[in-house]
């Protein structure tokens, strides 16, 4: 007997019944339901009545080696028959803890030495701000407690963490921000340019706000600079020619830490480990998550420099002790299936192959310019983005902002692929592990999608 649209309804019931989800209208979604996922093979997903998707978004950014790295199983199964917990507290370590950071300081700019560990991208930003602060107060510098962040982006969403994020949906009715951060205009010619604006005068204008606001708060007060090299969630925006390297001038010169998140950019995205090696900066801190371990188990790493730890290390001596930690700090699984995956993109050359991919995919996807639907295609590597738009000549976007969109994702499932909506915006993010003929499978369903979506949009007429 065939149970499998009962199991599915039983399912969806108790889903409704019990959950409140992530960046969900809750109302919406009891009517709605969820989509339930069952099983993956590769970049495949499949849901509980078996209908297979290409899952274009790996996930949430994340799952770099795809739904199906029996190795990762495997380094995660050995772990827990050996030591499934162990703590990091008060001088006690374990061996995945100790080979995954020697591991990633192998592997970073050779200015970053030192390692710290949490369970998301989140607390790690919420951590860094943290360890600042905690520097600053130990370097005699009370007042450098300002974090300078920039509109759109995102920085996770725990109270200090979300405080970063520059996106309002995350402050509002949260009494958000928090903490002393101020938010500068995004690095994104196309959305935030002037009429008539090159991108020379446009890179000059955000350096120049950039040093006009440290010194208008302070260079005194101001402790901290943070951002995504390319920004992600905001819609893939690629920052203007030279803004990272008049960023981290600045920076230098009024004595304000450079904080890199990585936590998208990192292990291979943009083909190259780092956001920071492909821009040309060199941070005082890193922050990573998501690919470190594809997302199999939940781990996040905070890279920084020698002069950060040493700091850091001295203060401790001086009032005996550093404060902070989660009890899953280095925890021995999550980090034993970090290093089995840094393993298998270094064999696979994961990162050359996200770049030799990526060239295909933004290659083809550059063609869906043409469509009468596409007013911009942009991104790096494995990480792209098509923003549809009523006009191609002007920045405007439709009245009815994210009708399209939201056509667009109910499109696209029904043509078995996944991919994420922002607003009108379908962003692309797919496992490393995509093959060229995966890739161009990928495009193909969108512009399917695309089609669709511009017969709605005329039929509903929401220009």
């Amino acid at each position: 007997m065939d149970t499998g649209p009962t199991f599915s309804n039983s399912l969806a019931a108790a889903d409704i019944a019990t959950g409140l989800h992530p960046f969900t209208n809750a109302r919406l979604h009891e009517q709605k339901g969820p989509l339930i996922m069952e099983r993956g093979e590769g970049i495949y997903v499949y849901d509980v009545t078996g209908k297979k998707y290409i899952e274009s978004f790996a996930g949430l950014w994340s799952v770099g080696l795809g739904f199906s790295e029996q190795r990762l199983v495997d380094a995660a199964v050995k772990q827990m028959q050996r030591l499934p917990f162990y703590h990091t507290f008060n001088h006690m370590s374990h061996e995945p803890n100790i080979r995954l950071a020697e591991k990633l300081v192998e592997i970073t700019p050779d200015h970053i030495t030192r390692v710290s560990y949490t369970n998301s991208g989140s607390e790690a930003n919420d951590t860094v701000v943290k360890m600042i602060w905690y520097l600053n107060n130990a370097r005699g510098l009370p007042k450098k407690k300002k974090f300078l962040a920039r509109k759109k982006g995102y920085h996770g969403i725990t109270m200090v963490s979300g405080s970063l994020t520059g996106l309002p949906n995350n402050h509002r009715d949260f009494d958000m921000p928090i903490i002393p951060v101020i938010h500068l205009t995004t690095p994104h010619l196309r959305t935030s340019g002037l009429d008539g604006e090159s991108e020379a005068e446009f890179t000059a204008r955000l350096l120049a706000e950039l040093e006009e606001t440290i010194l208008r708060e302070g260079p005194e007060t101001v402790a901290a600079f943070i951002g995504e090299p390319l920004m992600a969630a905001a819609g893939v925006l690629v920052p203007p020619q030279g803004y990272w390297q008049g960023v981290e001038a600045i920076c230098r010169k009024y004595d304000v830490f450079l904080v890199a998140d990585e936590v998208v950019n990192g292990f291979g995205r943009l083909g190259t480990m780092f956001g920071s090696t492909y821009f040309g900066i060199k941070p005082d801190i890193m922050v990573t998550s998501k690919q470190l371990t594809s997302s199999y188990m939940p781990l996040a790493a905070i890279l920084f420099t020698e002069e950060i730890y040493n700091i850091i290390a001295d203060n401790t001596a001086k009032i005996g002790t550093w404060g902070h930690g989660y009890t899953t700090t280095g925890h021995p699984v999550a980090t034993a299936v970090a290093l089995e995956n840094l393993k298998i993109i270094e064999e696979r050359d994961l990162v050359g192959h996200s770049a030799r991919v990526g060239k295909v995919f933004m290659d083809r996807l550059q063609q869906l310019s043409d469509h009468p639907l596409v007013g911009d295609v942009r991104g790096v590597g494995l990480m792209a983005a098509v923003e549809m738009a009523p006009d191609k000549r002007s920045r405007a976007g439709f009245e009815q902002a994210g009708k399209a969109g939201t056509k667009a994702f109910a499109a696209a499932l029904a043509n078995n692929i996944i991919m994420r909506v922002v607003g009108d915006q379908l962003i692309f993010c797919p496992p490393l592990i995509i093959t060229e003929e995966q890739a161009l499978e990928v495009v193909a369903r969108a512009e399917k999608t695309l089609d669709e979506v511009e017969q709605y949009v005329r039929a509903e007429s929401i220009a």
